[in-house]
C-alpha cells in the first residue's frame, strides 16, 4: 500500500492556490478555508486530465452563476496572470455566460473582469461589434440555422416563436457562436455550465452530446468537467450532468445522432 502524506498535500495545495489565483495563500482560519487548499487546489486542480485554460473557464462561469464575485475575481486574475486567457477572451466569456446563464450572471462575471483588469492596470480590450453592417432578416435566419447545425451537429428550430427567432437563431447562433473572440472548445465549457445550472434536461443532454460529437471534448475530459463544475454548482447538479454524459457518450462513440 502506498500511503499519501497530508503535509505533502497541503504544500501542493498552497503552492497551486497561490499560482492559480495570483495572490499569496494565507493560512486558513476555518475548516472550509482549509478545504480549498487541501482538496480543491491540491486535488481537483492538480488532476492532469483537463487543461488549466478549460478549468479556469469552467470555474469562473460556475462561480458567477453562484453569485460568487470574489471567486470569479480570483479565477479571472489567475487566468490573466498565468496567460491562459486574454482580457479580450474573458470579455467574450462573459457574453457567452450571459446567454446561457442569464445576463445578470454575465454582468457579474463582466464586473469581476473589469475590477481585476483595473487592479492589474490593463488596457481595455478591443472587441468586434455584435454586427457591423445592415442585414436581411431572412438571411440572418439562414445564417443562424446554418450555425446551429455547424455547432450542434443536428438541425435547428424553425423561426416560429419569439424564442426561436429572436433568441436562438437571430442572436445565440446567428451572432454569438460565430464571434471570432473565443474558440469553440472554450464556448462548450461555458455552455455546459449554463445549461447545467438550468437543470433543464433537453439542453443538458443536447449540449453534452454536441460537445463530444464535435470532438471538442473527450469522454474523459467531460468526466473531469463534472468534478470541476461541482465545486461551485454542488454535487447534486453535477450528478445530473454526470448522468447525461454516461447516457450520451456511448451514443457518440457508436455514431448515433442526438435524440430528444
Amino acid at each position: 500500500m502506498n500511503l499519501l502524506d497530508p503535509a505533502e498535500r497541503t504544500a501542493r495545495g498552497a503552492k497551486l492556490q497561490a499560482e492559480l489565483t495570483g495572490v499569496p495563500t494565507a493560512d486558513p482560519a476555518t475548516l472550509v478555508q482549509a478545504s480549498w487548499r487541501d482538496y480543491i487546489y491540491a486535488e481537483v486542480w492538480a488532476r492532469p486530465a483537463l487543461d488549466l485554460r478549460s478549468r479556469f473557464l469552467i470555474s469562473m462561469s460556475s462561480a458567477a452563476c453562484a453569485s460568487d464575485s470574489a471567486a470569479s475575481e480570483r479565477y479571472v486574475r489567475g487566468a490573466l496572470s498565468t496567460g491562459k486567457l486574454t482580457l479580450a477572451e474573458l470579455r467574450e466569456a462573459a457574453l457567452h455566460t450571459a446567454v446561457y446563464a442569464g445576463w445578470s450572471y454575465g454582468d457579474l462575471l463582466d464586473a469581476a473582469i473589469t475590477k481585476v483588469a483595473a487592479k492589474m492596470d490593463l488596457a481595455p480590450a478591443d472587441y468586434a461589434p455584435i454586427r457591423a453592417a445592415p442585414w436581411d432578416p431572412k438571411i440572418r435566419h439562414q445564417e443562424g440555422s446554418a450555425s446551429f447545425k455547424h455547432n450542434m451537429l443536428f438541425g435547428g428550430p424553425p423561426p416560429q416563436t419569439a424564442y426561436f427567432e429572436g433568441g436562438i437563431l437571430n442572436f445565440v447562433f446567428g451572432e454569438m457562436w460565430n464571434r471570432p473572440g473565443l474558440d469553440q472548445r472554450a464556448r462548450r465549457w461555458l455552455t455546459l455550465v449554463g445549461v447545467g445550472n438550468s437543470s433543464s434536461s433537453t439542453p443538458i443532454r443536447s449540449h453534452v452530446w454536441s460537445a463530444m460529437a464535435s470532438g471538442n471534448a473527450s469522454r474523459e475530459e467531460m468526466f473531469e468537467f463534472v468534478l470541476q463544475y461541482a465545486i461551485h454548482s454542488g454535487w447534486p447538479r453535477a450528478s445530473v450532468m454526470q448522468g447525461a454524459i454516461l447516457e450520451q457518450a456511448p451514443r457518440v462513440e457508436k455514431g448515433l445522432p442526438f435524440e430528444v
